[in-house]
């Protein structure tokens, strides 16, 4: 099975491995493709926003299974996700295969001080990316002039942390337009990559509690994680509606 569906939100089915198998084949194709990192926040809201929804259904190239909620919710609902493909593991690797080959990398928003400290990270760490753009998510213009901007640059690469939904809509008109990149919404990976947040411990990745570390860490976002268990009820409902 190729997909696997969530509350609508068509899943790949493929690892870590099989997913950098295709990402490689289709940069050095220079085709444009459109990768979406999902948790259950970002399906419960694609579920409360048709605009955003229809991105995940149509524009998307690549939806990964970012949370293991994601992948116990499959369970739940009879199907399997072999496992969990976080952003960050991703923008990682995608910055090592940056390096090595040369690429062209664009990247948007975080803070004016988090896109300062990455611009210090790569010129330090990853000497051989060409970073053609590096831009705080504090601008006001269109994003269709937006996209226009950065796909003037010619990137091979283009990361937006602006969070969801509106880093997948900046993304959606690049991929609409046939921008010939890897694109990619990261979240907060930016804050994590320049050192501003840590990332959990080994032990909380592999005991898949990182979402309680960051709770913990930053009580703030307790209204954030309160989805989860709306989450977990709308999995059941799913599943009862289509016995």
């Amino acid at each position: 099975m190729d997909k696997v569906n969530v509350l609508g939100v068509n899943f790949d089915n493929k690892t870590f491995n099989q997913f950098q198998n295709e990402f490689v084949k289709r940069l050095n194709d220079h085709e444009s493709t459109f990768i979406v990192t999902a948790n259950p926040e970002i399906v419960m809201a694609a579920n409360e926003n048709p605009e955003f929804m229809k991105i995940l259904q149509q524009d998307a190239d690549y939806i990964t299974a970012d949370g293991i909620g994601i992948v116990k919710a499959a369970k739940m609902l009879g199907k399997q996700l072999p496992e969990r493909v976080t952003g960050y593991d991703l923008f990682l690797w995608f910055m090592k295969i940056a390096n090595e080959r040369g690429l062209r990398v664009y990247l948007i928003g975080a803070k004016p001080e988090v896109i300062h400290a990455v611009q210090a990270k790569i010129a330090k760490n990853y000497k051989n990316i060409n970073l053609v753009g590096a831009e705080d998510g504090y601008f006001r213009q269109d994003l269709d002039l937006v996209a226009h901007r950065i796909a003037k640059a010619q990137p091979d690469m283009v990361f937006a942390a602006l969070g969801f939904p509106k880093q997948e809509k900046l993304l959606a008109i690049l991929r609409r337009n046939l921008t010939p990149a890897i694109m990619m919404g990261v979240g907060g990976s930016f804050d994590v990559f320049s050192g501003q947040v840590k990332r959990a411990p080994g032990i909380f990745q592999k005991t898949h509690l990182e979402w309680f570390y960051r709770l913990i860490t930053n009580p703030t976002r307790f209204k954030r994680m309160m989805v989860l268990p709306k989450f977990v009820v709308r999995v059941h409902q799913f599943k009862r509606g289509n016995k």
